[in-house]
């Protein structure tokens, strides 16, 4: 049927610091953030919850960079935080799975994709990631079946959550070049 939540778009908050609120103690799975309009409340990823709880004190002012999402069947929306920056010392808190997620590249090892190009396909990829210093950078993984046996050989790029297919070792490596340079700006922006 599809996902229950529909992205609607990203937003940006600023106001102050009102406590964590989470269904157990100390789980902290929501943020509530004072704004002029009243209080916020905005769900914080596991990753950032554990840098948060020690960090932010009650009144604190905080801006915060996140998706908005549309529960489809109850048609509420669902804030969830991608970003929190202390606005006092502007210490940025991550919950960007990209910037922490190496770069993967799968390639099937079945014998219907060995048959049909997949050794040399893996000898090219290596070759080529390798000419451009790119080959200590990502993970190369051998897997069974990827279900997609009338396009063999098939390998997938995964960069973060994101998922590439049908790609050639040249394109490939443009596309982890584009993303770790993307990831090194991120991380001076910093």
């Amino acid at each position: 049927m599809g996902d229950k939540y529909l992205t609607l778009s990203e937003f940006n908050l600023e106001g102050d610091f009102l406590g964590f609120l989470g269904k157990k103690p100390r789980k902290n799975q929501y943020l509530s953030l004072g704004i002029p309009s009243g209080n916020v409340l905005i769900k914080l990823p596991k990753k950032l919850r554990v840098a948060l709880r020690s960090s932010l004190e009650i009144g604190e002012p905080i801006n915060i960079y996140g998706i908005s999402k549309l529960n489809r069947y109850k048609g509420t929306i669902k804030l969830k935080a991608q970003q929190v920056i202390k606005i006092s010392d502007r210490a940025i808190f991550h919950a960007d799975e990209s910037a922490q997620t190496p770069a993967k590249i799968m390639v099937c090892q079945k014998s219907g994709c060995m048959k049909r190009g997949g050794k040399g396909l893996l000898s090219e990829l290596e070759q080529t990631l390798c000419d451009r210093g790119l080959l200590d950078k990502v993970t190369i993984e051998h897997t069974n079946c990827q279900k997609r046996c009338s396009s063999a050989p098939n390998c997938i790029l995964m960069l973060g959550k994101k998922k590439y297919k049908k790609n050639c070792p040249q394109a490939i490596a443009s596309l982890l070049e584009q993303y770790l340079t993307a990831e090194h700006t991120c991380h001076q922006q910093e």
